[in-house]
């Protein structure tokens, strides 16, 4: 059986059918979940795309963390549910203190964190954005709460991005989060 993964929609998210494509095309049931309803409809993980979330604006996620299907995110995440959070995502994850650590201007920009152990994902390379020790992607200490800068869902085939580099890590995910179901 498919992993159910809930797309969340915010007011000026992008990117929420990109990130529903790719976790269909890695196996998965993509299951969209607008931000002023209440309930997750019993999905098996949650993705907080990204995409001009509420604008593209820092701290946009001091907004966000207030929408109502966040009521219901934020426990069930504590309690164990795996989510992802890309870009502005990212930020609602931080301003939800799902994640540690604050977002500031890029090259001025970048993530702060004082714990670097629980980082997930660095930049090959230099950083684009100017984060600090080129972090891309950090977890929780759980490890259940993931938040990434970069778009993995704009490269999961030559179309939408270069390669399919992306596609490999939904399909880890969703296999993941099947392991754990």
């Amino acid at each position: 059986m498919a992993a159910r993964v809930g797309i969340v929609t915010f007011p000026g998210s992008l990117d929420d059918r990109d990130a529903a494509r790719a976790v269909t095309r890695a196996g998965g049931e993509a299951v969209p979940l607008w931000h002023a309803d209440r309930g997750l409809g019993g999905v098996d993980a949650v993705i907080l795309p990204g995409g001009f979330s509420y604008g593209d604006y820092l701290r946009c996620g001091a907004i966000a963390r207030f929408a109502p299907i966040m009521a219901d995110l934020v426990p069930a995440a504590r309690a164990g549910l795996p989510v992802l959070g890309i870009c502005n995502g990212f930020q609602i994850l931080c301003e939800a203190h799902l994640l540690p650590g604050a977002l500031v201007r890029n090259s001025g920009l970048r993530f702060i964190d004082r714990c670097l152990r629980q980082v997930v994902a660095r930049y090959c390379g230099r950083s684009p954005n100017g984060s600090a020790r080129d972090i891309a992607g950090i977890r929780n200490e759980a490890g259940n709460v993931v938040g990434l800068m970069p778009h993995p869902e704009h490269a999961i085939d030559p179309l939408t991005g270069p390669g399919n580099e992306g596609l490999g890590f939904f399909t880890s995910v969703l296999r993941q989060v099947v392991a754990a179901g």
